[in-house]
């Protein structure tokens, strides 16, 4: 058995079919079956259930999935550690963003590119659960995201860099009357209006904790749409449909054309941001050094404007 046979095996585990493993691999479908055979007889056992239309791993054939899984990541690693071990440093990393977190990135990306010219970015962008699948199969390293991070691994499999908190705010439609001329507003005046929140079917931290807010101040928000996505509420505010409360930092990355922004008064609310990556998985050596930015320059990338 080697590495190559073990990537075979899951490109057949994963597909489900030889067929769809052969296209995948860019092979002929009858080498690619003997090559499971070979396998199967080497260890002794049955790999796969072959009774239905899709190849469905037996136990032993999950027990394998998984120790493959790991010793081709632990494979991986190794060249990657060991190409990081002259002075430069060089290639790309890829980090993940929910998109009301972007503005915290482009003045890093900036610094770091200054110190390492050779390293490229890739950014990806996604909610909460998204993110998370993309931090297990490894194509992102890092994600900047709120806090809790709702992703489908249990909260302590990850490492957390707590980043400077956020504070909210109100956004009203610029065609409504002004509400006050020092751009100051408490939350039970915002209780009366339409309201629109921001929440999706895995990720409603922000939409509670907005909701918790009304809740204590003894008001129920009048829920008008909840929204999966930052720029459809904002697009929605600036049409007049409704009001919103959201991170300050959102309105850095985003036109405010036709809004009006407000700072909630007499009910502090915050938005805490955070820096993951898993814990006890190897990092290159470029996230390591993209992580200590943070660490050591708590800048101020919350902006207003």
């Amino acid at each position: 058995m080697d590495l190559r046979q073990l990537r075979y095996f899951l490109a057949v585990a994963e597909e489900g079919k030889v067929t769809g493993a052969a296209r995948r691999l860019n092979m002929e479908q009858p080498p690619l079956s003997r090559q499971m055979k070979l396998l199967e007889e080497e260890l002794g056992v049955s790999l796969f259930d072959r009774s239905g239309k899709r190849l469905n791993l037996t136990h032993a054939g999950e027990l394998l999935r998984r120790r493959a899984e790991l010793l081709l990541r632990q494979f991986q690693e190794t060249i990657e550690e060991v190409q990081e071990m002259d002075d430069g440093i060089h290639g790309t990393l890829s980090i993940g963003s929910v998109v009301s977190c972007f503005s915290l990135l482009p003045q890093r990306i900036e610094r770091f590119h200054e110190l390492y010219p050779r390293v490229t970015f890739r950014i990806h962008e996604g909610d909460h659960f998204l993110l998370g699948e993309q931090l297990e199969k490894r194509n992102i390293e890092l994600v900047v995201a709120r806090l809790p991070f709702e992703a489908a691994s249990e909260p302590d499999r990850y490492a957390v860099l707590s980043l400077p908190s956020d504070p909210y705010v109100a956004l009203l439609p610029g065609s409504w009357p002004q509400m006050a001329e020092d751009r100051r507003i408490e939350i039970e005046a915002l209780a009366e209006y339409p309201f629109l929140s921001l929440k999706s079917d895995l990720t409603i931290g922000m939409h509670e904790l907005v909701l918790k807010t009304f809740r204590e101040a003894g008001y129920e928000p009048n829920i008008l749409c909840e929204c999966s996505s930052v720029a459809i509420i904002l697009a929605l505010v600036a049409a007049g449909i409704g009001a919103a409360i959201l991170p300050k930092s959102v309105i850095a990355s985003f036109p405010l054309t036709s809004i009006e922004v407000y700072e909630l008064t007499h009910t502090p609310l915050y938005s805490e941001v955070g820096l993951i990556w898993i814990k006890d998985r190897y990092l290159s050596r470029i996230a390591r050094n993209f992580i200590e930015t943070f660490r050591n320059e708590p800048v101020g990338t919350i902006q207003s404007e």
